[in-house]
């Protein structure tokens, strides 16, 4: 007998899913296990993984398209299985709560598609060669009129003398739909930035040292292994998270944990914004094993391949833009974290070394706190003891 796959929910916040790409397609023999389709989550793109087996007899969601978590996704049967029935009692299913909203939608669009407007105000945008598109109407019901166009012809014509004029073309906006992930991140963001009581610690860090480590370190390793200053940063706020472990802590209603595991997540820019895949255990790991699980977890967020689980249960969150040369910023809690630290870029300017004004090379790093968690002490003795491991880099690797 036939099955129905209905579209899985691939997240415990995910309400519906988009259809990346089908694996297969109609009359295709499937097993189980097979890679059926990759769907985008609010969270992530997950290979879809199908437990029976059988001929892929119909597909109910076309590539690029969405459809709520439980709707019918595909029907996997036996060869010549006749499945109208399936088909039809599942669109049954879904009609009522679809149909009404369907046709008001589709009302509603063919009124904003409709251009109402009078014979001569048509006459004129023609022979002025304006696009009536461009135009609101002032008319009833919106229609446009004569002083529309006459209006409207003002505000594009520029007279630069001798009766000559440069007619300026208005170009329209573009317009995205959201992607279920950047709607989530938006919800996520929006939540942390009036849900905590954010403020900010600023510290400038003298990093000479640092940067002579991470050289002499990487004289040492072949290409693929390379330390990045990112790298030696996670690794230290890792150790210093251990010896100021208020830090670590997450809000809870009505209660503070503080977490047993130092679980850094890692800010990476994607097409749809930013995703934070999360290096557990970071104050046990090695720099090398730091360094290489950031370059295959930033490379699968950006093709969008990494897991769920690999973008849970941060404790604490590192966001870099010195990249970028921003020498300072604050960023959103990534709740529920209580903080995240902000790297700036490597600046060269005159700094007082032994009573001496000299050339050095200093980073400013911003920890934005959730005053309901830390204090401005414990944020303080923090930033300190991360302040002592990078100006003394060595200490890292002891």
């Amino acid at each position: 007998m036939a099955e129905i796959i209905s579209m899985p929910q691939l997240s415990d916040t995910m309400e519906e899913g988009t259809v990346i790409k089908w694996n297969k397609k109609v009359g295709d023999k499937v097993s189980e296990g097979d890679i059926l389709a990759e769907i985008e989550t609010d969270k992530a793109t997950q290979d879809f993984e199908i437990d029976v087996s059988g001929i892929l007899l119909f597909i109910g969601v076309k590539e690029g398209e969405k459809t709520r978590v439980n709707d019918i996704l595909a029907i996997i049967g036996k060869e010549g299985e006749d499945i109208s029935h399936i088909i039809k009692n599942s669109k049954e299913k879904i009609k009522d709560e679809k149909v009404e909203k369907i046709l008001s939608n589709e009302n509603k669009k063919k009124n904003k598609d409709r251009i109402f407007i009078s014979p001569l105000a048509k006459k004129m945008a023609k022979e002025i060669g304006i696009s009536i598109n461009q135009i609101k109407g002032s008319g009833d019901h919106g229609r446009i009129i004569k002083r529309d166009i006459e209006t409207y012809e003002k505000t594009l014509d520029v007279d630069i003398g001798n009766n000559r004029k440069i007619v300026y073309e208005k170009m329209d906006d573009r317009r995205v739909i959201l992607s279920s992930m950047r709607k989530k991140i938006a919800e996520h963001l929006t939540n942390s930035k009036f849900t905590a009581p954010h403020y900010y610690l600023i510290i400038e860090i003298d990093v000479e040292k640092m940067i002579q480590l991470r050289k002499d370190l990487n004289k040492k390793l072949s290409i693929e292994e390379k330390i990045s200053f990112n790298d030696i940063i996670i690794k230290a706020v890792a150790l210093s998270l251990k010896k100021n472990p208020n830090v670590n802590a997450s809000w809870k209603e009505e209660e503070i944990i503080y977490h047993s595991s130092i679980n850094i997540g890692v800010a990476v820019a994607i097409k749809e914004g930013l995703i934070v895949p999360v290096i557990q255990n970071a104050d046990q790991k090695s720099l090398l094993q730091i360094s290489q699980e950031i370059k295959d977890k930033a490379l699968r967020s950006k093709s969008r391949k990494i897991k769920p689980e690999e973008i849970e249960n941060s404790t604490f969150t590192v966001s870099n833009l010195g990249m970028y040369g921003i020498e300072f910023f604050t960023s959103i809690i990534n709740i529920p974290n209580s903080s995240i630290l902000s790297i700036g870029t490597i600046t060269e300017k005159p700094i007082v070394k032994n009573s001496e004004i000299a050339i050095g090379y200093v980073m400013k790093v911003t920890l934005s706190c959730d005053h309901r968690i830390i204090d401005g002490s414990t944020g303080s003795n923090f930033l300190q003891h991360l302040k002592n491991l990078l100006e003394d880099p060595i200490l890292i690797l002891v």
